[in-house]
Formats: C-alpha cells, structure tokens, sequence
C-alpha cells in the first residue's frame, strides 16, 4: 500500500437548510465556476474505545463513494492546515489496514480500533477556476447525517472551501462571501468532532501557572518533548526526511530533563524512563548516524583530487552506510512496533498526566538557578578530566563526556527559560556553542573508525587503501582543530547563573 500526502487547507461553515450558494465567480482570482458536481459519501471513522484519536485531533476514516475513495488518516498541521495520509482501500472492509493502524500506533499502541461514527453526505461541489482552467479551490456544500455507534443519527448542513492551488486570500475573500450571505464560522473543527460532541476526552497541554513551581517547569517541557514523540513517530514510519533526528533529539531532551529535575522528580521513575528513552534513542541513532555520515563523506571525497582517488572510495563508503541505514531504520521500526515501546509511552502519558513529585519542590525561579548549577558543576568537571588525560584516547573519551554534559545543560536551560528568560536564552546559546564544536569533534572519531575499518576491507581485498588513510589523515584534521577550538574557547565562557 503506498501511501499519498498532501496538506489540506480548508475554512469550515455552519450554513441553514434554505440558505443559497452565492455567486462565486467574482472572487479575487476567479474566472469562472465549473458546473457542480454531486457526490453520495460515506465515511466510517475508526478509533479506540477511549477516542485515543480524537482526543489529539487524529482522524483515521474509511472514505468511499467520491473522488478520493481510499483510507484516509488526518494529523494537525501548520498554519491552519492538516496533514492527509491516503492509502488506497484495498481489501479490507471491516478491519483498518495494518499499514493505516501503523500510521496512528503511537497513539492507539495495541489497543483495538473499531468503528466510532459513520458520515452520510451528499455533496454538491462547485470548482473555482482560473482564467487556465486549473482549479484554484473547491466548495463543498455538504448535507451531513451523523451516526455516532450506538446512538440516534444528527443532520446538518455546512460549507467547506478547500485551496487546491489558490491562496490565503482566496479563503478570506470566500469566508466574507459566505458569512455576507447566513454562513457561520463552523461549530467544530471537522464534522468528527461535532458528531463525538464532549465524549471526546479533554487533553492536557501542560500549559505553566502564573506562578510555577519547579515540577510545573519540568511537566511544560517534558510534555512538549512527549507531545513531539507523538509527532514524529508517523513521520519515521513514513520515512519524512530529518524526522529520526528530531525524534532522537525528543528523547534525549526528555532523558536530559529527567536528570536535571531529579531533586523534585522521583529518581527511581525517572531512571527507569531514562534507561527506556536511551534504548529508543539507540533503536533510532544506527540509521540517523548513517544518515548523517553518508552526506558527510560525500562532500569529502568529491573535494578530493581525482588523481588521489584510488578505486571506488565514494561508491564503497556510500554502499556500507546505505546498508546500514537500512538495517538501522528496519531496526528502528520493529522498536516501533513493540510493547516495549508500547509501555514506554504508556509511561510516559503517565509521567506527564501525574508527575511523580518528590518533596522538595519549590517556586521555579530560585530552584531553577540551583538546577542550572548543578549542571554547569558536571560540565566543569567534565572539561578538567579532559584536560588531565594522557592519552589521547582518554581524552576523546572525556571530551565526549563534556559535550554530553553541555548538551544538558543547554536543554535546563532552555527549559527554564519561561522563569529566567534572557539569562537562560543565553546560558543555552553558550552551551550550545561547546555541543557543536565538540560534536565536530566526536564525529570525527566515528568517522576515523569507519574508515580504518573500510580500509583493512579493501587492502585485504587486493585493492589500494590510500585514499582512506589520505580521508582518515583528514578527519584527524578534523577532530584535532575542533579540540584546540574548544579549549581556546573555554576560558572565555562566562557562565551567570544569578
């Protein structure tokens, strides 16, 4: 089943049995409306028995009887729009499509996804044209009848207008057609919703009071961090470009704010959810790691004379790391689909609903300069066993400890800068300057040890490793002006913590 996508933005309205479509012709932009069109549908929408779905404005439907018969699943998007994942229907006419149910796992885990309510509509569609003849945007004049499983039909009326290649001011200019004429801003985001009225269960953002505590930080930057899990879970699945990484960066900011905040939450729960966000972050980094290397090496070996370029260097390196990207990423989908990850996120929903609050839980602002200081003492004392190394293994190993101790301590700060503002903003902005000088750094470790290992490969083949050593000499390059750059920097780092 190969799936489609498109962005699907759309202005909703609650329109009266005897209320007229107006003429849309003299829209700006419009040249002409093409003769409607009638359409019968029928959409089954599928959810859990506790609306898991809707209660994060997911939809999952099964559509027949129009132009775009199929399974359709609906995320919220940006700038007003949402995201539509089309599948085709397939044979499946009572049970969701294990590729559809997949779509939607991280927030119906293993639990059952049965019919909820089914949409009767007929439809009249009146096509706005340009002066080419292509379709700047549709309104939808629907008749709908509702069913909700178990309970009595609801019929309504309302008008959908749908840009399909017009603008923002298309819909504004319809929107104050449409409302001149009886038409009111919709009831509800979608006829889902309005059918489900309040059984659809409340959902927690986690927003701060007026006065936080250091558990109300903690909850409003854990939740984003779950909220975002839950976002880029269907992207890895779909293979959106970049989405490991967010993902990645999603567990290790939460994995972070778990060690940050152990004075205020419970350590024995927050350990356990560390240990499952490092495996994840693990499940997800062997393809992300590829990823990364593969555009690197790419760049490096094209920048190398040609006549230094012994044998197939940029098709072998590119072959190595395809194959491991695909078996990281077949990796990381299996940890997708397992109840490990299942109770993972079960555990999660419960850390962010009740967070497990220990005594010592005071007023954010104050707390919070002792929690950032904690987590500069760590870095501090990373950076001198660095500088006390001697070997330069050691001192790799170490340097690696101090970007992992600036990495957490950038995350505390940008989680406490709803309590601190500028003085966090910037204690951030400085910690992030030492993750990206000695991320170089680290790189060019793993890429040293990918290319020893390509070139005993190949001279154990027959052919000629020169170009790798020539690569490995440059990486070496690499890593030892990233290290002299961090400690000419490191003096001049003034870390104000109140």
């Amino acid at each position: 089943m190969a799936p489609t996508e498109q962005l699907e933005i759309e202005t909703k309205y609650d329109v009266g049995d005897d209320v007229i479509v107006p003429s849309l012709h003299e829209l700006s932009g419009v040249a002409s409306v093409a003769p409607p069109v009638e359409l019968e549908l029928e959409a089954v929408y599928y959810d859990t028995a506790d609306l898991d779905l809707a209660a994060h404005k997911v939809t999952l439907r099964r559509r027949t009887g129009g132009e775009d018969d199929g399974w359709h699943v609906k995320f919220p998007g940006s700038s007003g729009g949402r995201l539509e994942v089309r599948y085709p229907l397939g044979r499946s006419v009572r049970s969701v499509p294990i590729a559809v149910v997949r779509t939607v796992r991280v927030h119906v885990r293993d639990r059952r996804l049965e019919p909820v309510v089914t949409l009767a509509t007929r439809r009249v569609v009146h096509r706005l044209l340009d002066a080419d003849g292509a379709v700047l945007a549709e309104l939808a004049d629907d008749h709908v009848t509702a069913t909700v499983a178990g309970g009595e039909p609801e019929s309504w009326r309302e008008w959908e207008v749908e840009l399909v290649d017009g603008d923002n001011l298309l819909l504004e200019d319809a929107g104050e057609l449409l409302r001149s004429v009886g038409a009111r801003p919709a009831s509800g985001p979608s006829k889902l919703a309005r059918a489900l009225g309040d059984r659809v269960p409340p959902y927690d953002e986690g927003a701060l009071p007026k006065k936080p505590r250091t558990s109300d930080l903690f909850r409003a930057y854990a939740g984003a961090q779950v909220r975002a899990i839950r976002e880029r879970d269907p992207e890895v699945r779909r293979d959106v470009p970049d989405a490991i990484h967010k993902f990645r960066v999603a567990t290790r900011r939460l994995r972070s704010a778990l060690a940050t905040y152990r004075p205020v939450i419970d350590r024995a729960v927050g350990d356990e959810l560390r240990a499952e966000l490092k495996w994840l972050a693990g499940e997800l980094g062997v393809a992300r790691d590829a990823e990364v290397q593969r555009e690197h090496f790419a760049a490096e070996v094209a920048e190398q004379p040609v006549e230094l370029v012994m044998g197939r260097v940029a098709g072998r390196i590119d072959d190595h790391l395809r194959r491991v990207y695909r078996e990281g990423r077949a990796g990381a989908l299996a940890a997708l689909e397992s109840p490990r990850y299942f109770q993972l996120l079960d555990a999660l929903d419960d850390l962010i609903a009740k967070p497990p609050v220990t005594g010592d839980d005071r007023k954010a602002r104050r707390q919070a300069r002792e929690l950032l200081a904690h987590d500069y003492d760590r870095m501090r004392k990373a950076v001198r066993r660095s500088q006390q190394a001697e070997t330069v293994a050691e001192q790799d190993h170490e340097l690696h400890e101090v970007r992992k101790s600036a990495k957490r301590l950038r995350y505390a700060a940008e989680s406490a800068v709803p309590v601190l503002d500028d003085e966090a903003t910037e204690l951030a902005a400085r910690a992030e300057q030492v993750q990206e000088i000695l991320g170089e750094h680290q790189d060019s470790v793993v890429s040293r040890d990918l290319l020893h290992t390509l070139a005993l490969q190949v001279y154990a083949e027959g052919g000629n490793p020169f170009t790798y050593g020539r690569l490995h000499a440059t990486e070496e390059h690499r890593g030892n002006s990233s290290r002299e750059a961090f400690y000419e920097l490191w003096p001049t780092l003034e870390f104000h913590l109140g």
